[in-house]
């Protein structure tokens, strides 16, 4: 049985878990579901323990302060190092999924397809989940963004605060957001969860669930279209903002 019961709408996070030191970050107790997912010749269940990175608890953070109606299902796949497996974040989704989550949060990408982990998103898409994975701006695809259906989520550093974002839709990225969040987390994990937030604010108003809607409303809300231009220093373009 899920966890969703309450009718708000459900926000997983696949990251290092939250509860960082010194203090617990922004929306920790919006946090009703979680659990752990070790690699040890398999993924094993374990104890949820505090976050050792901060990673998760920045990106908690963020998507909290977006949307203050969620409530949140964490599943911690880092401990030691920002490092996983196809299997173990397949196991995520698929846990996630169960918890009857809306909206699932992936700050993080992986160099090789692998089919467990396409199938765990295809499944999860299925079920009406909408997954933000981040992606990066430039480069080589990653997964799971690069998966059919899954929003490919990147920093923008044209955005200058958590309000802002941009519509890429370009080769690389669907959208861009905010780069900056605490614990020294930065770049497309950050964007990824500024825009996770944006969607769950928007969702918690009674949007529309399906991706073309989604993705239209996200256009409607962006400050910047177009991939980001960057000029060199002292260049005429640069003086004159681009314009």
């Amino acid at each position: 049985m899920g966890l969703k019961t309450t009718g708000r709408v459900a926000i997983g996070i696949v990251d290092s878990g939250y509860g960082f030191e010194p203090s617990p970050p922004v929306g920790v107790d919006r946090v009703i579901a979680s659990q752990a997912f070790r690699f040890d010749q398999g993924v094993i269940l374990a104890p949820v323990i505090n976050d050792q990175l901060g990673h998760g608890s920045a990106l908690l953070e963020v998507i909290a302060e977006q949307a203050p109606l969620a409530e949140f299902a964490i599943a911690q796949i880092f401990t030691e190092r920002l490092t996983t497996t196809p299997v173990q974040v397949a196991a995520a989704i698929d846990w996630l999924v169960e918890q009857q989550v809306d909206l699932i949060n992936l700050s993080l990408g992986l160099r090789n397809d692998r089919d467990i982990l396409g199938v765990a998103c295809e499944n999860a898409i299925k079920a009406g989940v909408i997954i933000c994975a981040s992606s990066p701006a430039k480069g080589d695809p990653v997964y799971p963004s690069a998966y059919p259906g899954v929003f490919r989520m990147t920093g923008d550093a044209r955005c200058t605060g958590p309000a802002q974002l941009s519509c890429l839709k370009t080769q690389y990225a669907d959208f861009g957001g905010y780069v900056k969040a605490r614990n020294g987390v930065i770049g497309a994990s950050a964007g990824c969860a500024q825009l996770t937030g944006h969607i769950g604010r928007y969702l918690s108003a009674g949007g529309a669930t399906d991706l073309n809607s989604v993705s239209h409303w996200l256009e409607t809300q962006a400050d910047y279209f177009g991939v980001e231009v960057r000029f060199p220093p002292g260049s005429k373009e640069q003086r004159s903002g681009g314009q």
